[in-house]
């Protein structure tokens, strides 16, 4: 019996809203530095947040049941069988485990295997496995509930109804019902945590987080995903979502991830405390260093042209970083405006959060997003391919000269088959999508204009900058 279950569980509000892009601040290319915030952006202020410890973060976000439901361990090694590989250099049951599912004792102690945050932010690069960058491979474009007849039927044929085990599945199985036909990607490497954070909360009482069958609020029809950024610029930035929004204290936010089988705000206070030590483990990720050559003389011609045409809305990279926080207007960056704007327009959510248990005081919380996209940081730039906000320009050469970007395009997502040149995935021209391994940009959400700031540029300045941004 095989039984595919690859959906992203628990990259709920984890800081996947974050726009991958080397935003500046006006259309043209300027000759000197911009001094101050540029036009068309504003500043986000920065709030409070908590300090835990970076070591029990990790045990935690590895190990931990901040997931407290799923398939009965003996069950899910028969169905998907072993993982040898033990990337995450884990012990014991975990050890047999791929790094995006933990082993854990359920609240009735049986021993089940749920997802994990790696699920959906951690990914190889040309071998190297690096916790912390997005996963651009993952494969979102089927109905996960389709998988849990299957799995309900295996449980009860395994253990019995009624059984220990049937128990501590059931809140996943359940779980995966709700929001299985709501959080399908119409393209394989786009991620819907976006509309999975709004269903599973349309699923919970406001006030004690218990689970409702019929949704409390409604859902939208339409699954807007995105690209999945990386964990560590989340330490420089003041919201963690693209467009904006979730302010206020981040390992709130974060701890979000476990509404899909919690019980209640009991097991939620407990959830909270321990993701105080997950947010410090995030923040102290640093960026993969680039693992090719580098023209040392280009790198230093690339960043004066960076520093005339980025750095305003980018930040400042090396021995004293800066980092401006800004949001910039969508008629500014020009980009596919459609999940800023659904963000913005759809106050469903927005009122549910902002007035739940996310939002009570003290480190409390809040969801709403702004009529733009944040310009973010670009630690690591060379390995978060690809580029924008939803995934659709395939390398930087693109990304920087708007007129080479392809309509339709694919790539092998073999995580080795990576372009260093060009920086991003390689990829090979199609004349229309013929099936979901295909980029389609003319899918409304999914278009790869705006961002036009480096067509200015000569080829060769291009290359001195993309050189540049190899080393950032």
């Amino acid at each position: 019996m095989k039984i595919k279950l690859t959906v992203c569980l628990l990259s709920i509000l984890c800081g996947l809203l974050l726009i991958q892009s080397c935003q500046k601040d006006d259309e043209a290319v300027d000759e000197q530095p911009i001094e101050g915030p540029p036009a068309g952006t504003s500043f986000i202020e920065s709030s409070p947040q908590r300090t835990g410890n970076a070591a029990a973060g990790y045990d935690y976000l590895i190990n931990g049941d901040y997931v407290d439901a799923g398939i009965p361990y003996n069950l899910y090694l028969t169905v998907f069988g072993e993982d040898t590989d033990n990337l995450l250099n884990r012990t014991g049951d975990n050890a047999l485990l791929s790094p995006d599912f933990t082993a854990l004792d359920a609240p009735n102690g049986v021993r089940v295997v749920a997802t994990n945050c790696l699920q959906c932010h951690a990914q190889k690069i040309n071998g190297e496995f690096i916790v912390g960058l997005g996963n651009s491979v993952g494969d979102f474009t089927t109905d996960q509930s389709a998988s849990v007849g299957t799995l309900d039927l295996a449980v009860q044929f395994t253990y019995g109804s009624g059984s220990p085990e049937q128990e501590a599945y059931l809140p996943f199985g359940r779980a995966l019902t709700a929001i299985g036909p709501h959080v399908v990607a119409p393209m394989r490497g786009l991620n819907p945590a976006a509309k999975l954070s709004v269903v599973l909360a349309a699923h919970r009482d406001i006030n004690d987080l218990t689970w409702q069958e019929s949704p409390s609020v409604p859902i939208p029809d339409e699954t807007i995903t995105s690209d999945v950024p990386p964990w560590w610029i989340l330490k420089k930035k003041n919201a963690m979502f693209y467009s904006g929004g979730g302010k206020g204290d981040f390992s709130r936010i974060m701890m979000a991830s476990s509404l899909l089988t919690l019980k209640d705000s009991t097991k939620a206070r407990l959830v909270d405390q321990n993701f105080v030590d997950v947010l410090a483990y995030i923040n102290s990720l640093e960026a993969p260093v680039y693992t090719e050559s580098i023209d040392s003389e280009k790198v230093v011609r690339g960043q004066v042209i960076f520093e005339n045409n980025c750095q305003a809305c980018h930040g400042t990279y090396g021995v004293d970083e800066t980092y401006p926080n800004l949001l910039v207007s969508l008629d500014k960056i020009g980009t596919d405006p459609l999940l800023a704007s659904s963000n913005y327009t759809d106050g469903n959510f927005q009122d549910w959060y902002n007035n739940s248990w996310f939002s009570v005081f003290p480190s409390s919380a809040s969801f709403t997003p702004e009529d733009g996209y944040v310009a973010p940081p670009l630690d690591g730039i060379w390995a978060t391919a690809p580029y924008l906000h939803n995934g659709s320009v395939p390398n930087l050469e693109t990304l920087l000269n708007s007129a080479e970007r392809p309509g339709y395009w694919e790539r092998s997502f073999n995580t080795s088959d990576y372009d260093f040149e060009k920086v991003g995935w390689k990829y090979e021209v199609r004349t229309e999508a013929n099936s979901t391994d295909v980029y389609d940009t003319t899918i409304p959400g999914y278009g790869n204009e705006g961002h036009n700031y480096g067509d200015g540029l000569s080829d060769a300045d291009r290359s001195d900058l993309i050189e540049y941004l190899k080393t950032i």
